[in-house]
């Protein structure tokens, strides 16, 4: 893929996403037509644009942005590879070798190795094919997808002979040599070399689908090991950007749009499912063409946020010529100057996960309902150019692990909508939290924010001194330090609120060292996505485990009470209350509310219980003392049990019967430190919160809840 620009008329993103005043945000933008565009600046109360609701709610806020600025429009490159900017130089005989997995022979040219005037390919028949100026040849026999197979191109200077080979590392497929006589030909001259991908005008092209595992140069017409010119192994330095050449000449070279590493290469035979123990097992890199990293556009705005900035959650909506987009972003207080006692945790490492998520089952007529209520108008479906999200697959059938928000993400616009079906708005992530955040100020409740980046990079000290720390509807994915910090928090004494459901479910990554860049490995169990490949659940950027947090020994209950039980379509049905919850020491809980039913409306699926429930076990970690004060019900067929609690098609793990575990869970206990825990195991329960303008007995219980936490 070569250059492009969005399609979108004007976009932009953020870096980084969330800020603390005295720190600077940088936006950048793209526009596709000239002139000025406007900026300003905006605290966000509701992302819902359903009517029916609050609606948008934006409040203009007096910033040194607020002007017009040059439009310009900046374009992107998708696609990985490996590049060395100075190659070494080969006058005489020359060999380039490697071996290879494609995965989409025949889906176009695909570039293995480009070096000066040689270049080592797949041809449109997905069969060997290399070129030298302006003479190319074909073995004609195409490569099998997911097989290896030792590929190379070789130059006999004295003869001009020009010969390629192809030998599969598999019974299928007979190996295949082609040769052609190219005089005078010019030699490698210490231009740039690209692995996985070919230079055409300047810009990387014709990107390698497929694993890549020991390229190399040889000054020799064959795979001479004492004329080694430079050979990249790509076991070492796995967790870094770096391809490091283990030659004499220190050809090192770099990444481009974060391939896949600590993948298994040829010689993995499933003894070693650890990357860190074998490293010979697992040489290769995965390339792929729609590969994204960061955009790498300009700055078009850079903010420093004043001193006396308010933490909350804001939008840069940026116009030109009638067209629009607004820009989420968050402004947290000074670390350990906290203004309020409430802290609400925004999820930004979920919501990046899922940026972009181009759902399986969209409908172009979502859009018309959509829009007739205002919705945003773009949806990640419909743009895959921009870099889809870790619930989708490249476009070679493997998952993407690597996610980042150096990059526009339609999905996390104001007036996005997430579901194009059932009650309600269809909302999730930045738009479903907006219900929890319009519900604070209508309430008169104070409170900060803070996202788990700080979390990660600060743990307990980001929020530590609050009263209470309350998540919203879906905080998903955790590093082990987000983890960490909360349950410091909690077994300090502080209250944790967890008002969603699926939470502390994934393990990701974050990279040390590049900025914005997360990584999933979806291994062994859960609801996925995708599955990662046997004897690749191990994360390239930290050696650790990927995969469900309980399999690393930290079910979601161990910290919140109540872990991932079921899922079904995005309906939501309503809690009965129990006999628990009318015991005299629980009575504050309940001030105010004498219906035994509870939350049976809502602005998500039409009830505060459904999509995603999760519920108490003891035996995961939820505590001796839980209090089960109401239980979901009557939700329909189409709720299925999470596969890790599965054995057979008769038994599951808890010995009890599939419809027992197909529930949501509100509890509340209490922990030796002074801390207490209110959780409610629904991804839907924030949508309940403005129903009838807020007074209702959902908001009526977290508003009890809260005020006793903030005691």
């Amino acid at each position: 893929m070569t250059r492009q620009f969005p399609r979108i008329p004007i976009i932009g993103y953020c870096h980084p996403l969330s800020v603390r005043p005295g720190e600077i945000i940088g936006f950048k933008v793209s526009c596709a037509g000239g002139g000025d565009f406007s900026a300003r600046v905006l605290r966000s109360i509701c992302a819902d644009a359903n009517p029916d609701g609050p609606g948008i709610i934006e409040k203009a806020v007096e910033t040194s942005i607020e002007k017009d600025y040059t439009a310009r429009p900046q374009a992107f490159n998708p696609g990985s590879y490996a590049i060395i900017k100075t190659g070494p130089a080969v006058d005489g005989d020359l060999t380039i070798a490697a071996t290879i997995w494609p995965t989409l022979p025949g889906d176009g040219e695909q570039v293995i190795f480009s070096a000066g005037g040689f270049e080592l390919f797949l041809d449109t028949d997905g069969a060997l094919a290399a070129r030298v100026g302006d003479i190319s040849v074909s073995t004609g026999k195409p490569l099998l997808s997911r097989q290896w197979c030792f590929v190379r191109l070789s130059y006999t200077k004295a003869s001009g002979l020009f010969t390629i080979a192809q030998q599969p590392d598999e019974i299928w497929t007979d190996p295949a040599e082609a040769s052609v006589v190219a005089p005078n030909q010019s030699y490698l001259d210490g231009l740039p070399i690209l692995i996985a991908a070919g230079l055409r005008d300047g810009f990387a092209d014709n990107h390698f689908d497929g694993k890549i595992e020991a390229p190399g140069i040889y000054a020799a017409a064959n795979v001479d090991p004492t004329r080694i010119v430079a050979k990249w192994d790509f076991a070492k330095k796995t967790s870094s950007l770096v391809v490091e050449d283990t030659g004499k000449g220190g050809y090192h070279g770099s990444l481009i749009n974060h391939p896949a590493r600590a993948m298994t290469g040829s010689g993995w035979d499933g003894s070693e499912m650890n990357w860190q123990h074998n490293p010979e097992h697992y040489g290769a890199i995965h390339f792929h063409r729609d590969d994204i990293y960061d955009f790498g556009w300009q700055n078009d705005i850079e903010w420093v946020v004043p001193e006396d900035f308010a933490s909350g959650v804001y939008v840069l909506r940026i116009t030109q010529g009638g067209h629009e987009d607004a820009i989420p972003f968050y402004v947290c207080p000074p670390l350990g100057q906290r203004k309020a006692d409430l802290a609400v945790l925004v999820s930004t490492f979920t919501h990046v996960i899922y940026g972009n998520h181009s759902r399986p089952d969209f409908k172009s007529e979502w859009m018309e309902r959509h829009l007739a209520r205002g919705g945003y108008p773009y949806n990640p479906a419909q743009y895959e150019e921009l870099g889809c999200s870790t619930y989708n697959f490249h476009r070679d059938g493997s998952g993407i692990c690597h996610c980042s928000h150096l990059r526009p993400l339609l999905n996390t616009r104001p007036g996005y909508y997430t579901m194009g079906y059932g009650k309600g708005s269809g909302l999730r992530h930045f738009q479903a939290d907006s219900h929890l955040i319009w519900w604070l100020h209508k309430k008169g409740i104070s409170y900060d924010i803070v996202t788990d980046k700080e979390l990660h990079e600060e743990g307990y000290s980001a929020i530590e001194g609050y009263k209470a720390v309350t998540t919203g509807s879906h905080p998903e994915y955790h590093t082990s330090n987000t983890l960490d910090a909360l349950l410091t928090f909690r077994n300090r004494g502080g209250n944790f609120m967890y008002l969603g459901g699926n939470g502390f479910y994934w393990r990701v990554a974050v990279h040390e060292q590049e900025e914005g860049i997360m990584e999933i490995r979806r291994g062994e169990g859960g609801i996925r996505a995708w599955a990662a490949e046997p004897g690749e659940y191990y994360n390239a950027f930290d050696g650790n485990y990927g995969g469900l947090w309980r399999r690393s020994g930290r079910p979601p209950q161990q910290l919140a009470g109540l872990g991932f039980t079921s899922q079904g379509q995005f309906e939501g049905t309503y809690y009965r209350r129990t006999e628990e919850s009318y015991a005299p020491d629980l009575v504050w809980l309940f001030d105010g509310i004498d219906e035994e039913i509870l939350g049976d409306y809502g602005f998500s699926g039409g009830g505060a219980a459904g999509y995603e429930l999760d519920r108490a076990d003891i035996r995961l970690g939820s505590p001796p003392n839980v209090r089960v004060l109401a239980q979901s019900e009557r939700h329909p067929d189409h709720f299925v049990l999470v596969p890790e609690e599965l054995l057979t098609h008769l038994t599951t793990l808890p010995l009890l019967p599939v419809d027992d575990l197909i529930r949501a869970d509100m509890i509340y206990f209490e922990v030796p430190g002074g801390g207490k825990v209110f959780s409610v195991g629904s991804i839907t329960f924030c949508g309940s919160l403005p129903w009838n303008g807020g007074d209702n007995d959902i908001s009526r219980l977290v508003e009890n809840v809260l005020r006793r936490f903030l005691e």
